[in-house]
């Protein structure tokens, strides 16, 4: 009765931060969200000649991913470390067009100077990724 008791426990710990860990690798998400864009122009003697805004949807990354620290003989601080950030696996460029154009005294714009395309990159999909890894 005690070996079965025994058992029990040890595999019910060995395999719970398995389930754990599945559970927060699907956390890191994709996530739309709004974020406020302004872009300036200057002249020559750096004035403002222009500002350009709009509120864009972007995706972002967001979530949780499994860090772990165990003990080890084998590295040369005594732990094993393993690090998991949520991170983007690629970027996608997009061209986007600002609407709201004004000049320095804050008169709208219309016509060309009305509009400005700009570039950016957001996360096309994210996941959990060794943090510092750069060579993905």
């Amino acid at each position: 009765m005690w070996t079965t008791v025994v058992l029990v426990v040890v595999v019910c710990v060995v395999a719970a931060p398995c389930t754990h860990a599945r559970r927060y690798d699907l956390e890191c998400e994709t996530l739309p969200s709004t974020i406020h864009v302004a872009k300036e122009e200057f002249d020559e003697a750096g004035r403002v000649e222009r500002t350009c805004e709009e509120d864009l949807a972007v995706n972002k990354c967001e979530g949780a991913c499994v860090s772990k620290v165990q003990p080890s003989v084998n590295t040369p601080s005594g732990f094993l470390k393993d690090c998991r950030c949520c991170r983007e696996t690629h970027l996608r460029a997009r061209e986007v067009t600002l609407t709201h154009c004004y000049d320095a005294d804050g008169n709208r714009l219309t016509g060309d100077r009305g509009t400005l395309v700009i570039k950016l990159r957001e996360p096309a999909d994210c996941q959990c990724f060794k943090c510092g890894d750069s060579t993905r």
